[in-house]
C-alpha cells in the first residue's frame, strides 16, 4: 500500500526541484527524504527521478503519481483536520438531556452562545425526569444531562459521574390575587393548613418536598389537581383553583396569581450538570462552561448561582 508520508514527500519534491529544498520545506533531513523517496519506488517498482550530478527530474510515473495523489492527500488532511476539530470539542455530536424547566429558562441562553461558537457541534435533545435521564447517561445514550435535587428530599446520584453546581432555587407560595393572603410578601406556611393544593405528579420529587414542608407546618396539604408542567399549574391558580409551592425557575409573573416567599423555609431546589467521569465526549466541556456561563446570567432575585 502507497504510504501518504510517502505521496507527500514526492509532491513537494517535484515542486521544489530538490531533495534539500524539499527536506528545508518538511523539516527533514536530505537523507530522510531521499530514503523516503527510495521507500516509493520500492513500494511502486519504478524509477521516479532521474538523477544527475547535480539535479534531479521526475519522471513520468511521478508526475502521475503526484497528480493522481492530489485529491487522496487533500481528503486525508481534511480528515486529520476533522480529528483535531473533534478531540478539541470543535466537532462532532452533542447528546444533551434535560427537564422541561430547565429547557425553558436556561437552555435556550446556553445554546445561543453555544451554537454559533461551535457550528460544527450537532446537538440532539432528549427530555425527562432525572429519574429517566440518568440512566441514558450511565449507559452512555446520553453525553451531558441537566438533572434537579430538592433539599428535603434526598437523592443518591449513581457512581462514575461527575455534577457541576449551577443553580439553587427559592421554592415560591403561589396564590389567587383573591385569595385571602395574597399581597403578602411574606406567608407562613402554618397558615395554609385546610387550602386546597395543586402539585406536580403524585411520586415526584416536587411533590415529595411539597409534603415534606408541609408536614413541618404540621399539616398534611389537600391535593386536588396534579401537572408537571408549571404553566397548567400557574393556570390553575389563576383559576381559583388552588395553591402551590414551586421553584423559582417554574414561576413566571402571570396576571391574578401572586407570588410571596415561604417564611422560615431554606430549602431550596437545586440544578447540576451531570456527565460520566470519562468525559470521552471532548464537547462535553465547552458545554459544561456555556452552561455555567447561562446561569450567571440567570441569577435574579429567586435564583442564585450555586458553585
Amino acid at each position: 500500500m502507497l504510504n501518504p508520508v510517502h505521496l507527500h514527500t514526492l509532491s513537494v519534491v517535484v515542486r521544489v526541484g530538490s531533495f534539500a529544498d524539499a527536506a528545508r520545506q518538511l523539516g527533514y533531513t536530505s537523507s530522510a527524504v531521499s530514503q523516503q523517496i527510495a521507500a516509493l519506488e520500492r513500494t511502486v517498482k519504478l524509477p521516479l527521478f532521474e538523477r544527475g550530478a547535480h539535479s534531479i527530474r521526475p519522471t513520468p510515473a511521478a508526475e502521475f503519481l503526484v497528480q493522481r495523489s492530489r485529491e487522496a492527500l487533500g481528503a486525508l488532511d481534511a480528515l486529520d483536520q476533522d480529528v483535531q476539530g473533534i478531540s478539541a470539542g470543535r466537532m462532532g455530536r452533542l447528546r444533551l438531556g434535560s427537564f422541561p424547566t430547565a429547557s425553558e429558562c436556561l437552555l435556550p441562553a446556553v445554546l445561543a452562545d453555544y451554537a454559533p461558537a461551535y457550528p460544527a457541534v450537532e446537538i440532539r435533545l432528549d427530555e425527562g425526569e432525572p429519574d429517566e435521564l440518568l440512566p441514558q447517561l450511565r449507559e452512555g445514550e446520553l453525553d451531558l444531562a441537566l438533572v434537579f435535587a430538592y433539599d428535603l428530599v434526598p437523592r443518591h446520584w449513581p457512581g462514575g459521574l461527575k455534577s457541576t453546581a449551577l443553580l439553587r432555587e427559592e421554592l415560591l407560595l403561589l396564590l389567587p390575587a383573591d385569595h385571602r393572603l395574597a399581597g403578602r410578601t411574606v406567608v407562613d406556611l402554618a397558615e395554609l393548613a385546610g387550602e386546597t393544593w395543586v402539585a406536580t405528579r403524585d411520586g415526584t420529587a416536587g411533590a415529595s418536598c411539597v409534603a415534606r414542608l408541609c408536614a413541618g407546618a404540621g399539616f398534611a396539604p389537600h391535593i386536588d389537581y396534579r401537572s408537571n408542567d408549571y404553566a397548567v399549574i400557574r393556570g390553575f391558580v389563576r383559576a381559583g383553583l388552588g395553591i402551590a409551592v414551586i421553584p423559582a425557575l417554574g414561576y413566571q409573573p402571570t396576571e391574578q396569581v401572586e407570588v410571596s416567599r415561604l417564611a422560615g423555609v431554606s430549602a431550596r431546589r437545586h440544578i447540576k450538570a451531570m456527565h460520566s467521569s470519562a468525559v470521552a465526549n471532548p464537547a462535553v466541556p465547552n458545554a459544561v462552561q456555556a452552561f455555567r456561563k447561562a446561569a450567571r446570567n440567570l441569577a435574579s432575585e429567586y435564583v442564585e448561582i450555586e458553585g
